[in-house]
């Protein structure tokens, strides 16, 4: 039998087909690649010298597991991770994810059509995700645009867990984090000062909001050029705060920069947004509260007026809060074997049967077992030799953080936020993907509704407006029901780049 197919776990390496390489940044190198088993498309991610620095570490072995226990259709999966050769010595892992076809930041950005129908589908995919992930009992920390996938059917899903927490209650991950939390335009006022010394999941309603008011207007509702310049205009839209929210922040300082800020009134955004839907702005006006306590839970968001007919409790669960065993890490200080110790602990969930023989102890000191890695760096290594031979040239992506499958924004020496806001030109000639806006007509009450819900409410034999039937497929979560009778038009026309 050739070496190459004496693998582990009948042939792992050779389950999946690689393509195309997708992205490239400092972490590594993303293809696109073809689960020969299932037909499914997938990325595989490579994730370059994990054990350089143990925060870095300590980063990706956070997320992995995060991923692994947070089930739920509105959030990225992890399908695999290669088995490494070796498990003490192993320094790249190879993590394979469902293949997405572009992001929600691409989807604002080249889309300016899109219409009630989708600004409510989206929000509410991403409100019930947040209640599942917070039901656990986990900050998200980073949410934005670029950290939503998104693909033609309008399906969203959460990714990059990179800067997410689990709080367990005692430990000290209940309290301030001190590392970098979330992108600044998104970043909740009580982070921009350090206001609290602890912080609630309404740091990540704060960042949907200002997804939600991106996704209305096409354009960042706070785009911040400094810290200081991101609470001037957060201030100039929603008012000074209260006497009573600022006599509650804990940092003097902040509290003093705050009371000594002019006296702002608060703008009243149907005014700011004359022509968006008023039950959309209501609901906006909620999430994007200043005082945290003001903010809804998600699950309060879900319950909303603006989702009259569309939300269902069956198809917005929760879950228990981890065990504090699962992030037992958090408490003690890791050393560099201890964290690759605990990757390769993680690896073993996806590798059943070598998960047993290690939980009942059994080591193999003079045996290596077969891995698909060494395979898999050849055909990595090749692919990114050829990339002239690649039909489109492979895309970029800047962080570590897991998944990254789509960037069209090339690296460069200025600032994310600066790049957001500028017309830049992408890196290849490649049509950015555009979400057709379905047509628009008249419902049994008078009001405008799209032909995706028309249509859907045909396909489901259902002759009232209920947008319900976006939601009807085998996942609480899917959207195979949208549709019109001729065009698909809720199809975002995307090549794998």
């Amino acid at each position: 039998m050739p070496f190459k197919d004496f693998f582990t776990e009948y042939g792992e390496a050779n389950q999946y087909e690689i393509q195309e390489v997708v992205g490239k940044g400092s972490y590594g190198v993303v293809a696109a690649a073809v689960d020969t088993h299932t037909g499914e498309k997938v990325a595989i991610k490579k994730i370059n010298g994990i054990f350089e620095h143990v925060s870095e570490a300590t980063r990706i072995l956070r997320e992995i597991k995060l991923l692994r226990l947070l089930k739920h259709p509105d959030i990225v999966e992890i399908k695999h991770i290669m088995l490494p050769p070796c498990p003490r010595e192993f320094k790249d892992i190879y993590v394979v994810f469902e293949l997405m076809e572009t992001d929600l930041h691409h989807v604002i950005k080249t889309n300016d059509d899109l219409t009630p129908g989708h600004h409510q589908f989206f929000l509410y995919q991403l409100l019930r995700a947040l209640k599942y992930i917070h039901s656990a009992n986990v900050f998200h920390r980073d949410l934005k645009p670029k950290n939503i996938l998104a693909n033609a059917d309008c399906k969203l899903k959460i990714c990059d867990f990179g800067l997410a927490r689990a709080s367990l209650g005692d430990a000290p991950s209940a309290v301030f984090w001190t590392d970098y939390v979330a992108t600044r335009w998104y970043r909740a006022p009580e982070l921009c000062g350090s206001f609290f010394s602890k912080y609630t999941p309404a740091i990540d309603i704060w960042s949907i909001g200002c997804i939600f008011a991106e996704m209305l207007t096409g354009k960042p509702l706070f785009p911040g050029k400094n810290v200081v310049h991101e609470l001037d205009i957060i201030t100039d839209l929603l008012g000074s705060p209260s006497a009573e929210t600022i006599s509650r922040i804990r940092n003097e300082k902040a509290r003093r920069y705050l009371s000594s800020m002019r006296k702002k009134s608060p703008i009243s955004l149907s005014q700011k947004f004359p022509d968006v839907d008023p039950l959309a702005l209501r609901l906006l006006e909620r999430l994007v509260a200043f005082d945290p306590k003001d903010r809804p839970s998600a699950e309060e968001a879900l319950a909303d007026p603006y989702f009259y007919g569309l939300a269902n409790l069956e198809d917005e669960p929760s879950t228990q809060p981890f065990s504090k065993f699962e992030f037992d890490f958090e408490r003690r200080k890791l050393t560099k074997a201890d964290v690759r110790e605990l990757i390769y602990r993680e690896i073993l969930e996806y590798h059943p049967q070598m998960l047993q023989e290690y939980l009942r102890g059994v080591e193999q000191i003079h045996f290596m077992y077969p891995s698909g890695v060494d395979q898999f760096k050849q055909q990595f290594v090749h692919l990114e030799e050829h990339r002239g031979k690649v039909p489109r040239p492979p895309l970029r992506r800047r962080y570590a953080s897991l998944p990254r499958e789509r960037v069209c924004a090339s690296i460069d020496e200025e600032s994310e936020q600066d790049m957001e806001y500028k017309n830049h030109h992408p890196i290849s000639e490649t049509p950015h993907p555009c979400l057709m806006s379905p047509q628009k007509s008249l419902d049994n009450k008078g009001f405008e509704v799209s032909n995706t819900v028309k249509a859907s409410q045909n396909s489901c034999r259902n002759s009232s407006y209920s947008a319900r039937c976006l939601l009807r497929s085998a996942s609480i979560s899917a959207s195979k029901c949208i549709g019109v009778e001729a065009v698909d038009y809720c199809e975002v026309s995307v090549s794998i780049i």
